[in-house]
């Protein structure tokens, strides 16, 4: 997530089917795939993405973070806090919600 976070890209659909372990001698190695919905948060000439709200949920609404749930333009807090929600129902086998 960090390496795609300094290309100035944000995710926008963290969950367990958009990450592949690697093979053999990369078996120690976690990748992101699916990056159709993942959109520039930062732009050199302009700064970073002006506050938005939409009226659609971007993203899968289990692992969705509050902030997708309201409507807003996500950010990468939001892909740490679905990247948390992920880690939490992998953990438990489900989440309290």
């Amino acid at each position: 997530m960090r390496d795609l976070h300094s290309f100035n890209f944000v995710h926008r659909d963290v969950k367990p089917d958009n990450f592949m372990f690697g093979y053999k001698e990369k078996t120690n190695k976690i990748h992101m795939i699916d990056f159709g919905m993942a959109s520039k948060y930062y732009d050199q000439a302009t700064g970073h993405i002006a506050f938005q709200q939409k009226a659609s949920l971007t993203g899968t609404a289990r692992f969705a973070s509050a902030n997708a749930h309201k409507g807003f333009e996500l950010s990468r807090r939001d892909d740490l806090q679905s990247l948390g929600h992920m880690m939490l129902y992998l953990w438990l086998g489900k989440l309290p919600w």
